[in-house]
């Protein structure tokens, strides 16, 4: 078991610092703005709270790729409150037994947890960089995802949705290895500018 509660309170310290000017502003994700990235976060926090409580039906077998729904306009409120339902449903030691679902997918507890995890904090860090903040997930998360992302990482069928694994250097800081082993460029910039790399959209 793995507490998800530090990887989600750090989404949530993010909110304060997003005005709504912001909900336009490209992420690191090609395909979604600010306003989508919130709304993708909100989205996967239930499914994967439901899918830990094991609580399977349209909130765990909706496919992802489907599209999004509109941004709620009570963001700002409900987030903090499904990403804190969503460490609670995994400090749950049911939650990591047997088989769940969560996107169409059956999976083995303990993996749809981690998975669960890795999608909180690999969005956090798209939503930090979109909007200027700092941002420092804790260690034991960081090691968790480097955990599921690095036995993949040398594997050609093996790509996210950003694409192969992006070379960092084996010195760099555990959160950019992480990053570069989901398909993003740990100096990506909204602004587009030197060191930003990364797709654009």
């Amino acid at each position: 078991m793995l507490d998800l509660g530090p990887a989600t309170r750090g989404v949530a310290r993010l909110l304060d610092g997003i005005g709504d000017d912001r909900l336009g502003d490209r992420t690191p994700c090609p395909e979604y703005a600010v306003r989508d990235l919130l709304a993708h976060l909100l989205g996967l926090a239930v499914a994967f709270r439901d899918a830990g409580r094991k609580d399977l039906g349209p909130t765990t077998d909706t496919d992802p790729r489907a599209g999004l729904p509109p941004l709620a306009e009570d963001w700002r409120a409900a987030l903090p409150r499904r990403l804190d339902e969503l460490a609670a449903a995994w400090r749950d030691p049911a939650a990591w037994q047997g088989t769940t679902r969560a996107g169409g997918v059956t999976l083995p507890g303990e993996v749809a947890g981690l998975v669960a995890l890795n999608e909180v904090l690999l969005h956090g860090w798209d939503l930090a960089r979109a909007t200027g903040q700092e941002y420092a997930p804790d260690e034991a998360s960081l090691e968790a995802s480097y955990a599921l992302l690095a036995p993949t990482a040398d594997d050609p069928d093996q790509r996210g949705p950003f694409g192969p694994p992006v070379p960092v250097p084996e010195d760099a800081l555990l959160l950019d290895r992480v990053i570069g082993l989901s398909g993003r460029r740990p100096g990506w910039r909204p602004d587009g500018g030197p060191g930003a790399g990364g797709k654009s959209g």
